[in-house]
Formats: structure tokens, C-alpha cells, sequence
């Protein structure tokens, strides 16, 4: 019978004295919102490292403690934070978090070292010289710049591993041209003109964060950790250049796992995934095969894609709870009703054990982890457990 996720969090005690095999792996995707403006009020300008960086390095701030308990209370092998914003100096915040908040035994929770990680430069922020949102200004920042952001880094993501990662082996897609992919969905106005200026087009990367290929080594086995998080396919208008976005971003991953062959990273290597590669998608999709404002087809061509392993998609009592009596309900990760974030592992390679998304119901242990926004984020920690073949 599958364990329900209230038998696997009765207490984190139970996940720290649970033996794993050599031959399983839990992996997660878990979008933190530790992101700098969630430290200082909205619009200072300036004080994002400072800020984010201090909360940091002080090991006490009580919401990233909750983050922290949620990580340590799952123990994933391998997970990706996404709204993580990027700093330049990588100690100073990814390595602060794994040493003052996860390494330690805190809050009842057993700590967990992450020894190897990966974290990199973002689009979110980057100034543009274009008027991308149609206002008639041209403002670099927020909705001007290259991906959402009101500053460089934010809403940024980091790759947590107990395993080596292959850096040399690495690939990025941070600056790959969205007019570069086949059948691109291009923005128009209401006349039918490009919504994008000719030179805007020609600069406008796909990935509004980035997309990475992170080989990760698991023994004698490398897994190729495909992470990204689209742009939120809302906060437009009728030409719905978010959307697009969104949609375009989410078919990367499927074309770069199916044959790829027009894709090239940015250090210029063409083509896509070898054709026998073990692979997990993880991130923040920003959309749901059933519900939102999502164009529906993107994610659903990836969660049917015929190298992707969809069989049991993560669940939650507390997700069920939380919009009872909708049907869709026990797989959202989102606290705003929606599946977002996900954990899509190959075929090849692995046999799905267990998976779940953590949102205890109400009187459940650590609900109050997930009560409301301020007690960590506002999506949900998602994992899936697997056997290696």
C-alpha cells in the first residue's frame, strides 16, 4: 500500500532514522520566495545583497528556519530552489543557507548537508534597453527588463546536492535567442504588428531566469538535473506576451529531450540531450495542465512526452483540504490553488517509489509550516522518491 505523506511527517525523526538505499534517490523542487524583497519593504532600491545576505548569515530569521525544518524534515538528495536570488559571491548565500540553516539541528529537525551546489547568473532584473511591456517608456527594471525583476538576481535559483555535480559538463541556456527556436510564439498587437521592436526581437532571450543542464554523479550513474522557472504566464494584457513566454520556455525542455538539434547553450555547443540520458525536469512551471492562465498545451506535451515518467503525480491532504471539492486540488503546490512546481523524472533510468507534495492538513505535525505565506513560502515543497535502474 503507498505511504500517505501524513505516514512520512508524523516526525522528522522518522524520515532521519529512515536507512536509504544505495540505489534510491529523493529528489524536490521547492520554490523558497527567498527572494530580497521579502526582507525589506517593497521598492527600496539598493539594499537587496545586504539585506538578503544578513537574513542569511544571521541563521535566525524565522521564516527561512521553516524552509529549512520543511528541507530537512524530507531530506531530498538532490533539490532545486527556485525565487533564490542570485548573489555574485555564491558563500554568501547559497553557502550561508546550507551552513546556518540546514547543517544545523534546529527546530526538532536533524540537518542535512548539501556539500555540492550550483548557482548562476539570471535574466530576472537584467536592464534592457527596450520598452518590452508596451507602457511608451522604457524603464530597464521590473517588466523592462530582460526577465521580471526590480533588480539583478531576483527571483533567482540554486541546485542543492548530496552528490558530486559535473561542472565542466554543465550546460546553460541563459542567453538563447527566443527567434532562434522553430515556431517561436511571436507577440503581436491588435493590428497584427510585432508587439517587440525588430531590435528588441533580435536581443530577447527565451529563458525569462535560465534554463541549466546540471549533470549530477550518483555513483557510477550520471543524471542530468534539467531546472528552470518560466515567467508567470499573467501580468499582461490581451496579447498575452507572458503567456507565450511561458509556453515557449516549458517546450524548451520537451524539445531539448526529444532531439534539440536548433538549441545551443551558451557557450556555443549545438544540439539537446543524448538520446539515452537519465534526466529529471524540476522547477516552478508556472502552469497546470487543467487550470490557470497558462497556454494548457506546453506543459501538457511535457507531462505526456513519451521519455517522461508522469505515473504518480505528487499529492497532499493539505492540497486537497485547502479547495475542497475540487478535483485537481490534491496535486496543487501552490498556495493559490494550482499545480506549479514540478518533479518529472525520464523513464529511463528510474522506478517512481513514492512522491508527494509536503502541505500537511490543518492539526496534522508542521501545518503551521505552511499556514500562510509568512511562515515560508507560498509554494510547496514537491519530491519524488526513485529506485535506480
Amino acid at each position: 500500500m503507498k505511504k500517505t505523506l501524513l505516514s512520512l511527517l508524523i516526525t522528522s525523526a522518522a524520515f532521519q532514522l529512515q536507512a536509504q538505499s544505495a540505489n534510491e534517490l529523493t529528489v524536490a523542487t521547492y520554490n523558497v520566495s527567498m527572494e530580497a524583497e521579502n526582507y525589506f519593504p517593497r521598492g527600496t532600491k539598493g539594499l537587496s545583497e545586504q539585506i538578503l545576505v544578513k537574513e542569511l548569515a544571521s541563521g535566525s530569521n524565522q521564516q527561512i528556519r521553516n524552509i529549512a525544518r520543511i528541507i530537512k524534515t524530507v531530506r531530498p538528495d538532490i533539490i532545486l530552489l527556485n525565487e533564490f536570488d542570485y548573489v555574485k559571491d555564491g558563500t554568501t548565500s547559497v553557502g550561508a543557507f546550507i551552513n546556518n540553516y540546514l547543517k544545523t539541528d534546529a527546530d526538532g529537525a536533524k540537518g542535512i548537508d548539501y556539500p555540492y551546489y550550483y548557482y548562476s547568473t539570471v535574466n530576472t532584473g537584467q536592464p534592457s534597453p527596450f520598452d518590452l511591456d508596451g507602457n511608451g517608456k522604457s524603464e530597464q527594471y521590473g517588466a523592462d527588463a530582460w526577465g521580471f525583476g526590480n533588480y539583478p538576481g531576483q527571483y533567482g535559483m540554486a541546485l542543492l546536492s548530496r552528490y558530486p555535480i559535473d561542472e565542466a559538463q554543465v550546460r546553460t541556456f541563459q542567453h538563447f535567442k527566443w527567434k532562434d527556436m522553430p515556431g517561436a510564439l511571436k507577440t503581436t498587437k491588435p493590428d497584427g504588428s510585432d508587439w517587440y521592436s525588430a531590435e528588441a526581437w533580435a536581443q530577447f532571450p527565451l529563458s525569462s531566469k535560465s534554463h541549466w543542464d546540471i549533470p549530477v554523479k550518483v555513483g557510477e550513474k550520471t543524471i542530468h538535473v534539467l531546472a528552470s522557472h518560466p515567467t508567470p504566464p499573467s501580468f499582461d494584457g490581451p496579447e498575452d506576451r507572458n503567456g507565450k513566454r511561458n509556453h515557449d520556455e516549458i517546450r524548451f525542455w520537451k524539445d531539448y529531450i526529444s532531439d534539440g538539434a536548433y538549441i545551443y547553450d551558451d557557450k556555443g555547443k549545438k544540439g539537446g540531450l543524448g538520446a539515452n540520458a537519465s534526466f529529471v525536469i524540476l522547477g516552478d512551471q508556472n502552469a497546470s495542465p487543467d487550470e490557470g492562465n497558462a497556454i494548457g498545451e506546453g506543459i501538457r506535451s511535457l507531462l505526456n512526452h513519451p521519455k517522461i515518467n508522469n505515473e504518480l503525480p505528487p499529492a497532499s491532504k493539505g492540497g486537497a483540504e485547502h479547495s475542497a471539492g475540487n478535483a485537481f486540488a490534491k496535486n496543487h503546490t501552490a498556495f493559490w490553488r494550482m499545480r506549479a512546481d514540478y518533479v518529472l523524472p525520464s523513464k529511463d533510468g528510474f522506478k517512481i517509489l513514492d512522491s508527494g507534495v509536503f502541505w500537511p492538513a490543518k492539526g496534522e505535525p508542521m501545518a503551521e509550516l505552511v499556514e500562510k505565506r509568512e511562515s515560508s513560502s507560498d509554494h510547496r515543497l514537491v519530491w519524488v522518491k526513485m529506485k535506480l535502474d
